[in-house]
């Protein structure tokens, strides 16, 4: 079944991904070039690197317009769509991405050396397109930002990264070629999740030899259970999500499965996450699992600087401003657990979860309350927020990128 995708979408294909003529996306241009069906493998990767870097399986996928998904029922969960976007760097590329393309979503392929898999050098990022309301096409929320927080990342974890303007251009080529997916306004979103791995073999401990950037895409809903309903947190004080001097301020994937322990066991127990405190004098707030947090006293809005333990979120810094623009005295700063309990309000940050309300956070046992609901700071914060997001307000602040 062939694709149903815009004139647009069809030309950014390339030979992995549709067949006859096929145009290889370039950096900076195009090149024309001929390749096999959607059925083969992605075979313009340089023979030099298919014993170490990820090897594109044949994936089947429905190429009807309009797939059979229940947008009023969609969670945060995993829904593979059509393709995904691969780009590679090897040692003779000095640090570079020369070329990208557009694969069939499917299974890579690792060598079982590789600086990834052994040593977890990688990177992820989150962000989402939208459908727009007025007219047609998508908006991407700020990923400028998404793209210079990877390769600050990237320094740290001693990898090479895209250019901001590579890492753009390819999340709009993924948008494109997922069109179908992104789901109707007011649904959901299509998440994107850009990688950055070391996929070149290494056995001693050094950085990778050679590197893939990927994306891939998926209709995502309400992070949390709940829904928009506010959540219940509790606080961890014997298991730490980083420590100072560690990678806590990079979103390195290393970060990631340590919570799961501290998650699992708290999901078991009827809360909806959990909020980790410094890992030094374990008074000070970090972070949820996956998102950042503020707290709320009077007309002052508070939440936890970011000092390389705490990542530094483009829904957190948005937030920052737009509070600010509102009329509230905003605090980066140390958030005891004593500023906690007598706060106001309790929200969370990210790009999944936007803006999400507190209801309880347990802390030693003691269950404590907050406000919430429609005249509460989060929510004018979150209205605020996904109206611009979706469209529905006008950006005076130039962060929505058009996809068309």
């Amino acid at each position: 079944m062939a694709v149903a995708l815009s004139s647009a979408a069809k030309g950014a294909l390339l030979p992995c991904a549709r067949g006859g003529l096929a145009r290889a996306l370039l950096l900076g241009g195009a090149s024309a070039g001929t390749g096999g069906g959607g059925g083969e493998r992605c075979s313009r990767v340089p023979r030099r690197w298919q014993s170490s870097l990820p090897q594109l399986d044949n994936a089947d996928r429905s190429d009807e317009e309009n797939g059979e998904i229940d947008w009023d029922n969609l969670g945060f969960g995993l829904t593979p769509t059509d393709y995904m976007y691969v780009m590679r760097s090897s040692p003779e590329d000095l640090g570079g991405f020369p070329r990208g393309e557009l694969c069939r979503y499917g299974n890579i392929e690792l060598s079982p050396s590789s600086g990834v898999l052994n040593y977890a050098q990688g990177l992820f990022e989150g962000m989402k397109a939208y459908r727009r309301a007025d007219r047609g096409g998508y908006t991407l929320f700020r990923p400028e930002e998404n793209a210079k927080r990877m390769r600050y990342g990237a320094e740290r974890m001693c990898m090479p990264a895209p250019s901001v303007e590579q890492f753009v251009n390819a999340v709009k080529e993924t948008v494109l070629a997922n069109r179908r997916w992104v789901p109707p306004q007011g649904k959901g979103a299509l998440y994107l999740r850009p990688l950055l791995m070391g996929s070149g073999p290494i056995l001693g401990l050094a950085p990778a030899p050679e590197y893939t950037f990927l994306i891939y895409a998926a209709p995502v809903g309400n992070y949390f259970k709940e829904g928009l309903a506010p959540i219940n947190l509790v606080v961890e004080d014997g298991f730490h999500r980083a420590m100072p001097g560690g990678t806590g301020g990079v979103k390195t994937i290393a970060n990631y499965a340590p919570v799961l322990k501290a998650q699992m066991d708290a999901k078991s127990k009827g809360f909806t996450d959990v909020l980790y405190l410094d890992a030094v004098h374990k008074r000070y707030l970090e972070e949820v699992s996956s998102c950042n947090v503020f707290v709320v006293k009077g007309g002052v809005v508070a939440t936890p600087a970011t000092r390389g333990t705490i990542l530094a979120g483009v829904t957190r810094k948005s937030v920052i401003e737009l509070a600010t623009d509102r009329g509230y005295k905003v605090e980066e700063r140390l958030v005891s657990i004593d500023d906690l309990i007598d706060a106001d309000e309790v929200f969370c940050t990210g790009t999944a979860v936007v803006v999400a309300p507190v209801s309880t956070v347990t802390y030693q046992g003691q269950r404590h309350t907050f406000r919430t609901g429609p005249d509460t700071v989060s929510q004018e914060l979150y209205t605020t927020l996904t109206s611009i997001q979706m469209g529905l307000a006008e950006d005076k602040k130039g962060w929505t990128v058009a996809v068309d």
